[in-house]
């Protein structure tokens, strides 16, 4: 006996995704430093921190800003990251690289386990896609910060012939 499938029709939602500029600022020219990061980072966060926030800095082929945003609000400890919410405005933007970076409210820009682990959640999904995740700051208080380049955090984050 031959079973004809009676399938429901399901409504499909056509849709377009576009970027709202919200406001806009001048900034430098070329990020061609974690300092120089991190000094437009902090004229964009310039409110009180007293939560994580997870910011992204979007960069063209050039390390020229051309977008950047809040991408989570934490607690006074954590913030919930995944590479997801990261790369869809990475994407959307047309990045060619991204910055990443959050704050630490209790001051001590010093990384922890969870840090490390999204930094490298975030390069391994950035190598995949073909977005590279130039740097991850963390910020501290009193224009404090890590940079996990200039440390060399990013190079443990994805050693080399790792094959992981």
């Amino acid at each position: 006996m031959l079973k004809i499938n009676h399938c429901i029709p399901k409504r499909v939602d056509v849709v377009k995704v576009k970027l709202v500029r919200e406001k806009s600022f001048l900034s430098l020219q070329n990020v061609g430093s974690p300092e120089e990061a991190h000094q437009l980072l902090r004229k964009f966060i310039q409110f009180e921190l007293d939560r994580e926030y997870f910011l992204l800095l979007c960069l063209d082929t050039k390390n020229r800003p051309t977008t950047i945003q809040v991408i989570a609000v934490g607690t006074l400890d954590s913030v919930l990251i995944h590479p997801r919410e990261v790369y869809k405005t990475a994407i959307l933007a047309n990045a060619a690289s991204i910055i990443c970076a959050h704050c630490h409210p209790s001051g001590d820009p010093e990384p922890s386990p969870e840090d490390l682990k999204i930094t490298r959640r975030l390069m391994r999904t950035g190598t995949i896609i073909g977005i590279s995740l130039l740097d991850h700051l963390i910020l501290g208080t009193d224009n404090n910060y890590i940079s996990f380049k200039e440390t060399g955090l990013m190079e443990l984050q994805n050693p080399p012939n790792s094959g992981k």
